[in-house]
């Protein structure tokens, strides 16, 4: 009898460590999805018009010698903010600098170096798959807290400070997952303090933000073109869904 019951135990125990190292998937996507680009041009957009267009149905962000970034600068989307949501899109950008997108972040207007300035959370994008410089960490953009949440931590920021209480993805494992030089899909789930990024139908983040002052609740969406290298970046088939 004993015996049943320890291997009935070890057993269990041993299921409860595979399902912990199963990888999330995505939420199924429903149909209520907003389509936020109309793949011929930037309407309900606004950004550096010398910086953003329309290729080849995409929305295409480029910097060059000639053309560079006065700081950080961004292109919002207008129609809209973003509260509880889950947001979805495809990117793919070149390795001599980095983008990224934004949420529940503000537009600011003055003091700055150009007139596309957001400041909030930062889903990182990079053309990069060694961890932790990689897509997918949490940036506070113009803010104190740098690096929030790194791909692959499941964390809490509390008390000042994160708190990592579980691991998601290893560095093998984002290796395979990253599509270098390629479309990668971005799903971004914000509930409350609560948010999940995914990539390519895997969770990489779930971070939970309980700072009284610093976490954000409500802001625009941005996607990002950073200062200094040359650089672009093209983004497509972004849909919204607001959670109720």
């Amino acid at each position: 009898m004993i015996r049943c019951l320890t291997l009935a135990v070890l057993v269990s125990l041993s299921l409860n460590v595979v399902a912990a190292d199963k990888p999330q998937t995505a939420p199924a996507e429903s149909g209520t999805m907003k389509s936020l680009f109309n793949g011929k041009d930037l309407a309900g957009w606004d950004g550096d018009p010398e910086l953003w267009s329309v290729k080849d149905g995409v929305i295409h962000g480029e910097t060059t010698v000639e053309k560079k970034a006065q700081g950080n600068t961004f292109i919002i989307w207008k129609d809209g903010t973003t509260k509880d949501f889950e947001l979805r899109l495809s990117f793919r950008c070149n390795a001599t600098n980095n983008s990224g997108i934004q949420y529940r972040s503000k537009h600011i207007t003055e003091g700055v170096k150009n007139k596309w300035v957001v400041r909030g959370y930062q889903h990182e994008l990079r053309n990069e798959n060694k961890l932790p410089n990689v897509s997918g960490f949490i940036y506070d953009e113009g803010g104190k807290r740098g690096r929030v949440c790194l791909a692959g931590e499941q964390a809490t920021w509390e008390g000042g400070k994160k708190n990592v209480t579980g691991s998601l993805i290893d560095a093998e494992a984002f290796q395979k997952l990253f599509k270098l030089d390629d479309w990668n899909d971005v799903v971004i789930v914000a509930q409350g303090n609560r948010i999940q990024h995914y990539l390519n139908n895997t969770l990489i983040l779930d971070f939970t933000d309980k700072d009284p002052e610093l976490a954000l609740t409500e802001g625009v969406l941005a996607l990002q073109l950073h200062a200094g290298n040359p650089m672009w970046a093209e983004f497509k088939n972004i849909r919204i869904k607001q959670i109720p």
